[in-house]
């Protein structure tokens, strides 16, 4: 898995959350850049992103994200990490 397959599949998750084809996930995004993305939305993200990964965030990952580039970074370390 690469990071430009990372956010392709972030960005169809969370269209699907919000219920709006129009989000566009770049690695510098926000939730601030996405005016829907509020907090409840965010974890259900995060959940989204655990199970279909098949990974799990610490708690303080998980708050201390800033961009959804930092979200593929770590995400992408822990599919890495898992394989033999």
């Amino acid at each position: 898995m690469t990071l430009p397959e990372l956010m392709e599949s972030f960005t169809q998750t969370l269209r699907d959350l919000l219920g709006d084809d129009t989000v566009v996930l770049a690695s510098a995004t926000t939730r601030q850049d996405v005016p829907t993305w509020d907090s409840f939305n965010y974890i259900n993200f995060m959940v989204a992103i655990e199970m279909q990964f098949g990974i799990k965030f610490r708690v303080a990952e998980v708050e201390s994200f800033r961009t959804v580039g930092e979200i593929a970074e770590r995400t992408l370390a822990l599919i890495q990490a898992r394989q033999p």
